[in-house]
Parts: C-alpha cells; sequence; structure tokens
C-alpha cells in the first residue's frame, strides 16, 4: 500500500492565511488525475507547525473526504509530546485515514531508548499502521538503525521515512527491512539511490508541483528500468534541489501557485518566496518541462 511516489501535500491558504479548503480538493484531484500514489496531509509541507489543532484535524479529515479512498491518505500525526501524538493519530484513525506519519520528537532531544518508549506507546495506541519519520536537519534527534530495528518487530510499525541522505543509513536499513517493513526516502534528490538501495519510494515535495513524471520515476525505478529512471529524474533534479533554495514549503508553495492550483498563501513566520529566487524556480519548473 505504501509504496511509490508518495506526495508532502501543501496546504493551500488565502493571502491571510486561513486554510483553502476549495482549492485543497483541487490538489487532491490533481494528484489523483497525474497518478500520486499517496497523499501525505499534514505533514511539514502541510506546515504542520502553524496549524492549530482544528485546523490540523480538519485538514486531515477534508484530505480523506476529497480522496475518497482512491488512494491512500497518510496523516501527519507527529508531536514532541507523546500525549499529543497519540491524540492527533487517533482521531486521524477515526476519521478514516489509511496510516499515520510520524516525526521523532524535536527540540526535548530524546535518547534512543526514549525514542523507542515514544514510538511504541503510538502504535500500541492504535490499530493503523504508522511510518516512523527520522529527519535530523529538522528535529535535531536522529533515531539510529538499530532502535529502527527494534521497532519494525512491533505488528503496526510498516515502515519508516528516512532523511538521510547518506545511502550507507538505507543500506544499514535494507539489512533487516522486509515486505512488511518498506523504507521511504524524505529526500528527493537521492530518491532514486534509496530505491536502487532497497527502498520502496518516496515522501515528495517535488510531486506538488510534477506528480506524473514522479510517479513515472519511482516506478520505472522499482521495476528495475534505470535509464528511463534516470533520466526523469535529470529533468527533475532541478526541482529536486531548488524547492529548497528556501525553507520548506515556501518554494513549492510557490510553484504550486505559478501552477494555478492555489494561492501564494503561506502562515507566518515563514513568508512567501522572496523575489531574488523566483526566477530560479521558474528554471527549474521548465526544465522539467512544466510550462506555466
Amino acid at each position: 500500500m505504501f509504496q511509490g511516489s508518495i506526495v508532502a501535500l501543501v496546504t493551500p491558504m488565502t493571502d491571510d492565511g486561513q486554510v483553502n479548503y476549495d482549492s485543497l480538493r483541487g490538489l487532491v484531484e490533481f494528484h489523483i488525475e497525474n497518478q500520486t500514489d499517496a497523499l501525505v496531509a499534514v505533514g511539514t509541507t502541510g506546515e504542520s507547525a502553524t496549524l492549530n489543532h482544528k485546523e490540523h484535524g480538519e485538514v486531515i479529515r477534508k484530505v480523506i473526504e476529497f480522496a475518497n479512498k482512491r488512494v491512500p491518505v497518510i496523516a501527519g500525526t507527529g508531536s514532541n509530546s507523546t500525549a499529543e501524538a497519540i491524540e492527533l493519530s487517533q482521531q486521524a484513525q477515526a476519521d478514516g485515514a489509511d496510516a499515520c506519519l510520524l516525526v521523532t520528537p524535536y527540540y526535548n532531544k530524546p535518547t534512543q531508548e526514549g525514542l523507542y518508549q515514544h514510538y511504541k506507546a503510538i502504535a500500541e495506541a492504535l490499530e493503523i499502521p504508522v511510518i516512523l519519520y527520522n529527519v535530523p536537519g529538522r528535529t535535531a534527534c536522529d533515531m539510529l538503525p538499530e532502535t529502527v530495528k527494534r521497532l519494525s518487530t512491533i505488528k503496526n510499525i510498516v515502515g519508516i521515512k528516512e532523511a538521510w541522505t547518506d545511502t550507507q543509513r538505507i543500506k544499514d536499513l535494507a539489512c533487516f527491512a522486509s515486505d512488511d517493513f518498506v523504507i521511504l526516502s524524505g529526500d528527493d534528490a537521492t530518491a532514486l539511490d534509496v530505491v536502487y538501495a532497497g527502498g520502496k519510494g518516496t515522501i515528495s515535495v517535488t510531486a506538488n508541483v510534477a506528480p506524473k513524471m514522479m510517479h513515472e520515476m519511482i516506478a520505472h525505478g522499482l521495476a528495475g528500468r534505470k535509464a528511463e529512471a534516470e533520466e526523469l529524474n535529470q529533468k527533475l533534479m532541478g526541482l529536486h534541489k531548488n524547492l529548497f533554495v528556501e525553507s520548506n514549503p515556501i518554494p513549492v508553495k510557490y510553484a504550486v501557485h505559478k501552477l494555478g492550483l492555489m494561492g501564494e498563501g503561506i502562515r507566518l513566520p515563514l513568508l512567501p518566496l522572496s523575489e531574488e529566487h523566483r526566477g530560479t524556480v521558474d528554471k527549474a519548473m521548465q526544465q522539467a518541462d512544466i510550462n506555466v
């Protein structure tokens, strides 16, 4: 269920920072039409850090409603409070999410044993699948492969989104990964390398802008069609890199706005993409044959 190109969906907003649910419906349709394999609602790219609890739950509910079981919906429900993560995850489960994506606790820097107990407690409070998410560059917390291996034995912990770009980390995870535990890339620029090292796909920022190409690239990679996969990856490499020219999701929200799918709204403390970087993102879209 959880493989291929999975989009880390942006949350469209009006100019004053309110969630635009009409545009959200359009984004869900855009991804289904363009073969995105699954949707992540309210991850980092969905501005989870600045949505309040009511909005957080409502965006997840609306994505589930709009998708209407046509593709899996993975709810971003991580927190640096275990109790809060359980609450968010149980609500997403009740609303019909197919899985929860849980980032490692940020800022409070738990030990490896603390990470294990955190995820164990959440998994045991749920019936739906749990996907771990390790992104040390954001959280100042690195979940080591040994901890992931321990967690992989818990029945409903089914995979990890790993944002380390070092393929050795992926190989270490692949040593114990099975058909029941999947490795997903958390970095578009190295997503194909993750697939080649044993991963099953990516949770992608680039897929917001080029969903069909991302789906095809990962499908070719998984099928061993390296030439076709590499050709698409080269076309997309400008997006992979330059959608991070400022903090995510600033550049990708600009790019999706350029596609005509939503306004420029974003929530403080983030601001719309600065003028000096707009040409860089425009050029990356052109290199990917995206005409706007």
